[in-house]
């Protein structure tokens, strides 16, 4: 979470020791602002204060260099730079700028396109598609996935199994790609009313976004995006998938923002196979960033006993822990949390659960105790 990769460094100084400082310090602070996109929502990097060269250096950890080249006034390189967790932490909290570590699951990107009424996802031509997959890479929260096309994406699902939401077909290329959820993306060009005093219709592109999978409820919204004067549908579309993207980013980060102020705690069975299983289940905890601490009350072969305590919401919370493969559930007496299989997809809202102990069959994905220890 606190490791920007693939930092990129070209400085030029009248040594090349004074090239590699230079090279260096510059790499850290884009690494800094990197990191800062990642987890701070946009509407609060205003807040953010200047860094300054000693500044930044004590928020970094350590870094990694590799790709090196060389001259007598040059440097060039790739940086890796890791920093410290409570550094960061810390300094946001001190200006009150809210931000997010959890990192989404997997989001697979079905780009479907429709021209009078007709539907293309893996047929050619598809803008839309392509537009996708020409979007640079993001280290932000959410991995976005964009599959290239094929015959066994074709067989797995179909443009209009993707439209109407066919469960067994998404859940199928979801398993495909290990995707919590999909993203169906509809797009299409329309005409606008006709101006006034007779001025042409202005051409928009209409956006349809479906995201289903284990979000907590379905989430399907309307986009439009109107052609500015002398715009290529072309680079409209392109424009559209840029704002898409970021928008996907920055709705993650705000949904699951830490909020400090809040503290809760948490009572919790996991019903056990083995050892290995315990341990899966301990581990998967240190990766939930909600999570202040979870103590062990209680263990046996078949079950061990935890208090949770965690920052943020109930909604939060249960979202977070899907990330990891845990999911938590309302057990004949108390709250379980049992690991669930990866990679798969959920019913829009809905998570598996097996199980006799807890009543099998699907439930709907459950909201924790507002307080205290059942």
């Amino acid at each position: 979470m606190f490791t920007v990769a693939d930092v990129e460094v070209d400085a030029t100084a009248d040594t090349a020791a004074a090239a590699r400082d230079r090279a260096l310090a510059e790499g850290q602070k884009a690494a800094l602002g990197r990191l800062f996109d990642r987890v701070v929502l946009a509407t609060d990097r205003n807040k953010l204060p200047e860094f300054n060269a000693g500044a930044i250096a004590e928020l970094v950890r350590d870094f990694e260099v590799t790709r090196e080249k060389r001259s007598s006034v040059r440097y060039l390189a790739v940086l890796r730079v890791r920093f410290k967790a409570d550094g960061i932490r810390a300094m946001l909290r001190s200006h009150d700028i809210g931000f997010a570590e959890t990192r989404s699951r997997p989001v697979l990107v079905l780009p479907v396109f429709e021209v009078a009424g007709a539907f293309s996802l893996w047929g050619e031509p598809n803008p839309w598609r392509d537009a996708w997959l020409a979007l640079p890479p993001s280290d932000g929260l959410v991995p976005l996935v964009r599959p290239a096309g094929g015959i066994r994406n074709a067989v797995l699902i179909g443009a209009e199994q993707a439209v109407r939401g066919a469960d067994d077909r998404l859940a199928a290329i979801a398993r495909h790609y290990a995707a919590a959820d999909v993203l169906v993306a509809v797009a299409g060009f329309r005409m606008g009313a006709v101006g006034e005093e007779g001025q042409a219709a202005q051409q928009f592109l209409q956006v349809t976004l479906s995201r289903m999978g284990t979000a907590l409820t379905e989430q399907t919204h309307l986009e439009s995006f109107a052609l500015r004067p002398g715009e290529s549908r072309e680079n409209a579309i392109g424009r559209a998938v840029s704002v898409i993207a970021s928008q996907i980013q920055e709705d993650w980060k705000r949904d699951n923002r830490l909020r400090f102020g809040v503290g809760k705690e948490l009572t919790v069975i996991v019903p056990l196979t083995s050892l290995a299983d315990w341990l899966a289940i301990k581990r998967r905890l240190a990766g939930v960033a909600l999570i202040q601490r979870s103590d062990l009350v209680y263990l046996s072969r078949k079950l061990a006993r935890l208090r949770i305590n965690y920052i943020g919401d109930e909604e939060q919370l249960t979202l977070a822990l899907v990330q990891n493969d845990i999911i938590l559930e309302r057990g004949p007496v108390s709250w379980i949390l049992r690991r669930t299989r990866k990679g798969g997809l959920a019913e829009p809202g809905q998570v598996k659960v097996g199980g006799e102990e807890t009543g099998g069959g699907r439930t709907n994905a459950p909201r924790p105790p507002s307080g205290g220890a059942p």
